[in-house]
């Protein structure tokens, strides 16, 4: 049976391709779309005995970046790709 969680080894196996310079951040709330850095990574254990790792957020004011980038929310299937309404002709002067 697979976890439903993600697990230390999946995420390094997902990291193991990413540059290792690059700065990590976390994407949340799914329906308002936001970055955040994240400052620490913990170990403990939850309340069923399990160890967890949380990745914890910073806690300066500019620990929240701001929205995601729409290529990040669409790849994470939080938002569908978004397309302009199409143009209507514009009215002239003198009501034509």
């Amino acid at each position: 049976m697979t976890s439903p969680e993600m697990t230390v080894r999946d995420l390094m196996d997902a990291l193991s391709g990413c540059d290792p310079d690059a700065p990590v951040r976390q994407a949340m709330n799914p329906f308002f779309p936001m970055a955040h850095r994240l400052e620490q990574a913990l170990q403990s254990v939850d309340e069923t005995g399990q160890r967890v790792v949380y990745l914890a957020e910073g806690r300066g004011e500019d620990a929240q970046l701001g929205h995601l980038p729409p290529e990040v929310a669409i790849a994470l299937t939080w938002q569908g790709p978004v397309q302009a309404p199409p143009r209507r002709p514009r009215r002239r002067a003198g009501g034509n």
